[in-house]
């Protein structure tokens, strides 16, 4: 009997590093681990990309990525939700406790008046497996859901960091074209002063001189704001607020989209990792629901004993729930909270995929208007100069007319900038609502239609 209380004794203590819960917890844990390795190495000691004197948004986009502080925080906080799931379903739940009395007085040697009793803490009772294993399932579920929380943070950066340098490239070329507003407006100076020399009245130059004064103070408004932009943007990729940063001699090229908006909103509607957030968190309230329930099942706390050599006992201790209401309200507030939780998932649907469209119609709009300032009204803006200095050459035109022909170009250059900075700025948003960079999206739609095409044949 002693050795087979010293079995039981090392049985527990080999029960107690068990743990109960889904397959799917193995699966976050080693996804988590292999996150991981990007954060493995202290931030001070690790050797993040520079960027090279003239980047580009790849460049830009790729350090961001790395860098990011908000990044390796939902990395951590994934991880320690992926940790807290070894905590819910570790079983035993409640651990080991050990009774020791000795009676002062009576017959028989030491171990005759010595009482044992091994069994559970009975502060806390030891649950019913199905409940460890339900609560397990439970912080699974929550782990997911920080694990798709990382993943729709990696493309909400995505986009801001995007956003941030197209607007920072941009401020750049607005600051050029207010750089030659200003330089033309110092030419209409030196001209009406020349005028004025000639005879002409002074209201001319004075108006010219006050046209200068705003050109300038246009640039250094611009310059101010590329500085503000440039502080925000080397913040966003963990840089000091002044470190070089190049903007772009021009407007980086623009990224191909698919031409079909209905397969885009398909897409949309299978990754979009704010959907696949609220998903995950309906279904951890599903799970919840269910481990509310399993309340009504009671717990139960197993012992052994023995009083000396006089008698062994065994027995277990069962904790009825009798806090029915308790138990019911329970189950009645995670059923509410379910609820809840399809409807904003719902909704959100609705909403996502408004934004979808929205985003899509701003990007083909903006590809227009873009392909309209860069061809077309370019084309006839640098037909206009042609023609008004012809004319003005002629003495058949005047110079207010050669000036104001002379600024067209550099509004129709502006109007340009703006639309192709409007359609980059859409197509970073199309890529935080879809899950997915836009490279990989026009890949996809290509390999598609390659597929029909050779299934057709």
């Amino acid at each position: 009997m002693f050795h087979q209380r010293w079995m039981m004794l090392g049985l527990a203590v080999v029960a107690s590093g068990c743990v109960l819960a889904p397959r799917a917890a193995r699966e976050e844990q080693a996804a988590v681990a292999r996150a991981g390795e990007a954060y493995a190495v202290p931030f001070d000691e690790r050797v993040l990309p520079e960027l090279p004197a003239a980047p580009t948004w790849r460049d830009v986009l790729r350090r961001a990525l790395v860098a990011n502080g908000e990044l390796e925080e939902a990395y951590y906080a994934w991880a320690a939700a992926v940790h807290r799931i070894d905590q819910a379903g570790a079983y035993p739940n409640t651990p080991f406790s050990l009774d020791v009395s000795r009676a002062l007085s009576g017959a028989g040697d030491g171990f005759d008046r010595t009482s044992l009793v091994f069994g559970f803490d009975p502060m806390e009772d030891l649950a019913f497996p199905t409940k460890v294993y339900q609560a397990a399932t439970v912080a699974t579920d929550e782990a997911r859901t920080a694990g798709r929380r990382l993943v729709a943070l990696r493309f909400d950066l995505q986009r801001r960091t995007l956003k941030a340098w197209y607007d920072y490239a941009l401020l750049a070329e607005q600051q050029r074209v207010a750089d030659a507003r200003a330089a033309l407006a110092r030419v209409d100076v030196a001209t009406a002063a020349a005028r004025v020399a000639g005879g002409a009245e002074r209201a001319s130059l004075i108006a010219a001189d006050a046209a200068t004064h705003r050109a300038d103070d246009e640039w250094a408004a611009l310059a101010a704001s590329v500085r503000r932009a440039r502080a925000e943007l080397n913040a966003m990729l963990a840089r000091a607020p002044e470190a070089p940063l190049t903007p772009p001699a021009e407007i980086e090229p623009g990224r191909s989209l698919p031409a079909d908006d209905a397969w885009i909103l398909a897409v949309a509607a299978e990754r979009d990792p704010e959907l696949a957030i609220l998903a995950s968190e309906v279904q951890g309230r599903d799970d919840a629901l269910a481990l509310a329930r399993l309340r009504y099942i009671p717990d139960f706390n197993p012992f052994v004993g023995t009083e000396g050599a006089a008698a062994q006992m065994a027995g277990v201790v069962i904790s009825i729930p009798t806090m029915l209401r308790e138990v019911g309200a329970m189950i009645r507030a995670a059923r509410a909270e379910l609820a809840a939780a399809r409807a904003r998932e719902r909704q959100a649907r609705f909403d996502r995929a408004s934004a979808v469209v929205a985003a899509l119609v701003t990007a083909r709009d903006a590809d227009r208007r873009a392909a309209l300032y860069g061809g077309p009204l370019r084309d006839a803006a640098e037909r206009a100069v042609v023609t008004a200095d012809i004319a003005y050459a002629g003495d058949v035109g005047t110079y207010d007319a050669l000036l104001e022909a002379r600024r067209l170009p550099l509004d129709v250059r502006l109007l340009a900038a703006e639309a192709r900075t409007l359609r980059e700025k859409a197509i970073a948003d199309l890529e935080a609502l879809l899950g997915v960079d836009a490279e990989t999206l026009t890949a996809a739609a290509h390999a598609e239609r390659v597929a029909v095409t050779e299934g057709a044949r």
